[in-house]
């Protein structure tokens, strides 16, 4: 499987402005998240992306883009009807190939040697199927995630060495019970499911599935149910990614985002000195 595209979709109403945000990135250099997220995506090999944004918003995410606007197709998402919606948008720049689906709203901070959206790409390449970036997350934070319930596909490790499930079932924001009922993975401690990590690669069989999933009126449509379907109708894994995702929308999400690249770049020693002189003054 070569996967030379990618989707990004920034079209949410509580999403369309954290990409713009700017930080302060690992090599020191201050930038807009999507900057960071455009970095990644192209260093892991990606040839043309395809930004699904609300009217209105492509100049604004072009200026935020940099360098790498030529690297952008802009698509229009023309009506808020969900996740599901924003990501079909991109069907006609898909077509026939497998794509890197990657939200807008996280960060990737990897604990290996390859990046997040390497790993996933060079597993699904090997794998020659869809896949799913995953980690195990404590019940607690169900209620902001997709989840997938499934079992462990003995002796083939993703590129770092860490676990693959065959999917099984996905549940969008399932509840503790349906979590508990559905999504239990055989090897993972008591309390804790595979919830998405943000970056997928899927087939062009998704696209298919979320077209027979438009409705006659205008209600939302989400990804995680046309997942649940991909599951049934060909291979689909989910790779437990070595990484940590950080959800800038989330309450302080952009502070934690900001601390994790740069405790884990050139200035590490700098910040931690000074994150250190922070604490012993505020209790001094």
């Amino acid at each position: 499987m070569k996967i030379r595209k990618a989707v990004i979709t920034a079209a949410g109403r509580t999403q369309r402005t954290l990409p713009l945000q700017t930080l302060v990135d690992r090599d020191g250099e201050t930038k807009s998240a999507l900057q960071i997220i455009l970095q990644e995506t192209v260093s892991s090999g990606i040839d043309e992306i395809c930004l699904v944004v609300q009217p209105g918003d492509r100049d604004a995410y072009a200026a935020a883009a940099g360098a790498l606007v030529d690297r952008l197709r802009f698509v229009h998402q023309d009506r808020p009807l969900g996740y599901g919606y924003a990501v079909y948008c991109a069907r006609d720049f898909v077509g026939a190939e497998p794509f890197l689906h990657v939200v807008s709203d996280h960060l990737f901070v990897s604990r290996g040697a390859r990046s997040c959206a390497q790993q996933l790409l060079e597993t699904a390449a090997a794998e020659d199927c869809a896949l799913s970036g995953v980690q195990a997350t404590r019940e607690a934070m169900l209620p902001y995630y997709g989840a997938v319930g499934g079992r462990l596909v003995a002796g083939r490790p993703g590129s770092e060495g860490q676990r693959l499930y065959h999917v099984e079932d996905v549940i969008e924001k399932p509840t503790p019970t349906e979590a508990e009922q559905r999504l239990v993975v055989p090897g993972l401690r008591a309390g804790r499911y595979l919830c998405f990590f943000g970056l997928h690669v899927l087939t062009p069989t998704v696209m298919a599935i979320l077209g027979e999933q438009m409705p006659a009126a205008d209600a939302p449509v989400q990804l995680s149910p046309a997942l649940a379907v991909l599951a049934a109708r060909e291979r689909y894994l989910a790779l437990e990614v070595l990484g940590e995702r950080y959800d800038i929308g989330a309450r302080y999400g952009l502070l934690v985002a900001q601390l994790a690249l740069a405790l884990s770049g050139r200035d590490r020693e700098d910040v931690l000195a000074q994150m250190l002189e922070l604490v012993a003054t505020r209790h001094a």
